[in-house]
């Protein structure tokens, strides 16, 4: 087992496309982290670089105490699972699993205490002696995983492993990776674009964007305190709503006013937690709201200045609660950040609701008897606001704080 320090990285191709820029990352013996992003934000280039698949730019990678830069792959002693599994149709599971092994001429006998060792934890015992064409995908991912912890590696690092899986293996496959490793205790890195694989996965989380780390930060602190936009808006489903408002008040007594003359009430503890929010009274402000901290106000009455006044446009049971779509007259966030979330979602860019103003979503319980076409009041729980600086994106804490490195630098 080892430690995984990436340095300074850098990756620029020969035909001038820079696709990872000033990477940091200390990974420590043992940890599980996950490289998430859009797809196109340098998570797998960064992490083929660990591999040694890919040639870096500049900076430096560490491997336990080795600087690994001028180390070719089969040296680095780390195991590489892949998306496409990359078995060999032609042999057993046996023989798959304990492919690298015989290449390295350890005798027989270990070779075949290790490959059923790996079977028994893998649940792949009964399976031995099938060849690829005749699993599941959820097998053959499996097979996948047991040739490499057979190698006993310093790190693994796991490419998407899960993406070809349907909803229902993806699940069950994600409990056993975590349980795999966490019995292992081997340094995991592991990349996705899916959120959900990355907030129960990861001891920590790494966002990135444009080849450039936004944040890194075990998957709470990432929801509760975004460094940015992006991240704030990656982060959650659905999204956090962003709205953009004037901060206007006197002492403890603020508020955020929109576009259209409806405002909330910022808490006392908001206050307290960012004092650098005082600094933006009567300028501009970005207002970030999850869901999740919304309620219909006939089941979760509050103070009237903790309410957005609304019609429903759409209402979505999902069983455990009911999404509700609404739109209030306020401004969107338009920003780099915002345009490369709606992009990752498939949108050119962010647009007014059809009716006008700025779409947002609330989870109200599923008690509510909202209907579509029905006027809503919903509930904000203020307390959880979210507050951004316009200009750079930046989360306002204690002082307004500066972006990430941009991807033009």
């Amino acid at each position: 087992m080892a430690e995984v320090v990436l340095a300074g990285v850098g990756k620029v191709y020969p035909d001038g496309t820079r696709a990872v820029t000033d990477l940091n990352l200390d990974i420590a013996d043992g940890e599980f982290l996950v490289l998430v992003g859009p797809s196109g934000c340098g998570k797998t280039t960064a992490l083929r670089m660990v591999a040694g698949l890919e040639g870096i730019s500049e900076g430096e990678i560490r491997i336990g105490d080795r600087v690994v830069n001028r180390v070719p792959s089969r040296d680095r002693d780390v195991a590489m699972v892949f998306q496409s599994y990359a078995l060999y149709p032609h042999l057993s599971v046996r023989d798959n699993i304990g492919f690298g092994l015989s290449l390295r001429k350890v005798p027989k006998d270990e070779i075949r205490r290790k490959v059923e060792d790996a079977a028994a934890r893998l649940g792949l015992t009964d399976h031995l002696d099938r060849k690829p064409r005749n699993l599941s995908g959820g097998q053959r991912q499996r097979v996948a995983m047991g040739r490499a912890i057979v190698r006993e590696p310093q790190a693994f690092l796991m490419d998407e492993p899960l993406s070809n899986l349907d909803a229902k293996l993806r699940v069950q496959m994600r409990a056993e990776i975590a349980r795999i490793q966490r019995d292992l205790g081997v340094t995991t890195i592991y990349v996705t674009h899916d959120q959900t694989e990355a907030m129960t996965l990861g001891d920590r989380v790494a966002v990135m964007k444009k080849g450039v780390l936004q944040q890194v930060a075990p998957p709470q602190e990432l929801y509760d305190r975004p460094a940015n936009l992006f991240v704030a808006g990656f982060i959650g489903s659905p999204a956090m709503n962003m709205l953009t408002g004037r901060l206007t008040g006197e002492g403890d007594a603020l508020r955020v006013e929109f576009r259209g003359g409806q405002s909330l009430r910022v808490a006392p503890e908001s206050l307290t937690a960012r004092p650098a929010l005082r600094s933006y009274l009567d300028r501009p402000v970005v207002v970030g709201i999850r869901p999740e901290d919304m309620e219909d106000a006939e089941l979760a009455p509050g103070p009237e200045d903790a309410r957005l006044t609304c019609v429903a446009d759409l209402v979505e049971a999902m069983g455990s609660d009911v999404l509700v779509h609404f739109s209030v007259d306020a401004d969107l966030v338009v920003t780099d950040d915002t345009r490369e979330l709606a992009r990752d979602a498939g949108a050119d860019a962010p647009q007014q609701a059809a009716q006008g103003g700025a779409p947002l979503v609330a989870r109200f319980s599923p008690r509510t008897r909202v209907k579509v076409g029905d006027p809503v009041a919903a509930q904000v729980d203020t307390a959880r606001m979210h507050f951004f600086d316009p200009e750079t994106g930046a989360s306002i804490w204690d002082s307004a704080a500066p972006s990430p490195r941009k991807e033009s630098e």
